[in-house]
């Protein structure tokens, strides 16, 4: 399987309707999809009445497109390939193709199925057109691999023991400037020293 049965629906789900129970609400935008019931999108009161316990994704909108948050979708999802965007400081990903002129002639990276052009070295613009590939070419899956969910725990942990190093390290560089104070600088060499006491010479006879 290298589809999950959540994904088709979810990418043919319309986002951003409001809700037909909880209208009069402040948050009765449909923007949730749940991965366990592939159903319809709803809304926030939704989720806390019907999906409580569920795997539960929100998407959102950009240049009234749907886009779904990187750090949600690749804990479910292989989102290897797809190309990412960082809008209003969140790393996200759309969830369909995005219509466009052609590319022109100084574009050097393009997504595989619809041409669009791309701004790093991707082979997809969005979720569907990786899905468009699978079934095309077979060459590459949604799914997530023991392999993939341990390097992911990987990259996790070697970023927290940089942090944690770092941090140890900051705190050792602050302790030894405690504990061993700068050496104090030497005297003036051309320091005045104190004179004997002065003898008379004896009387003659």
């Amino acid at each position: 399987m290298l589809v999950p049965p959540w994904l088709e629906p979810l990418l043919n789900t319309s986002f951003f309707s409001i809700c037909r129970t909880h209208g009069d609400a402040a948050r009765s935008e449909c923007n949730m999809f749940c991965l366990d019931c592939n159903g319809d999108a709803f809304c926030f009161y939704c989720r806390s009445s019907r999906h409580k316990d569920h795997q539960v994704i929100q998407i959102r909108r950009s240049s009234y497109h749907d886009v779904v948050r990187v750090s949600e979708i690749q804990k479910v999802l292989d989102i290897s390939g797809v190309q990412t965007y960082v809008i209003n400081s969140a790393r996200v990903l759309f969830l369909n193709e995005r219509p466009q002129p052609k590319s022109g002639k100084g574009v050097s990276h393009i997504c595989e199925i619809c041409g669009r052009s791309l701004l790093d070295t991707f082979r997809f613009c969005s979720l569907g057109c990786k899905l468009v590939g699978i079934k095309r070419n077979g060459d590459t899956s949604f799914v997530l691999g023991a392999k993939n969910e341990e390097a992911l725990m990987e990259r996790e942990g070697i970023q927290r023991r940089l942090v944690s190093s770092r941090e140890e390290e900051e705190l050792r560089g602050g302790a030894q400037q405690d504990i061993y104070p700068s050496t104090p600088p030497p005297p003036p060499s051309n320091a005045r020293r104190r004179k004997g006491i002065p003898h008379r010479a004896p009387f003659g006879s």
